[in-house]
């Protein structure tokens, strides 16, 4: 926001411009880990061969399918809070791969929130 004091402006202008910013700043985290969980990806892929792969490196795989559908569900959970709805031309752009876009969506095997260390802060009773 520019420091030059404007008397036209309501405080619920100055809100709408604070979250604004707010948003536009979560959106490029959220695009930035969803690139870089892609990019970890794609790097296993290109060090490892995926035929006769023992176990433990599927398992590792997997995590990283996992990890990279999370950061996908974050950043058009994000996106859509955002007002841009369709993610079709995210898909294209960050070229995710289809086992990403169906891994997309919270970690299973924990509730939502688990090990998330903003959860863990005491609750306020409503």
């Amino acid at each position: 926001m520019s420091r030059e004091f404007r008397l036209d402006r309501t405080p619920a202008d100055v809100l709408d411009y604070e979250i604004a910013q707010e948003q536009a700043v979560a959106l490029g985290r959220l695009g930035r880990a969803l690139e870089d969980a892609l990019a970890r990806l794609r790097e296993y892929d290109a060090a490892h061969p995926r035929s006769g792969a023992p176990e433990s490196a599927r398992q590792a795989r997997r995590t990283l399918v996992m990890e990279a559908g999370h950061a996908l569900w974050m950043f058009v959970v994000q996106r859509e809070a955002c007002g841009l709805r369709d993610s079709r031309t995210l898909m294209h752009d960050y070229n995710v791969p289809g086992e990403v876009q169906q891994r997309m969506g919270p970690p299973s095997g924990r509730r939502l929130g688990q090990n998330d260390p903003a959860s863990s802060r005491p609750r306020r009773a409503m």
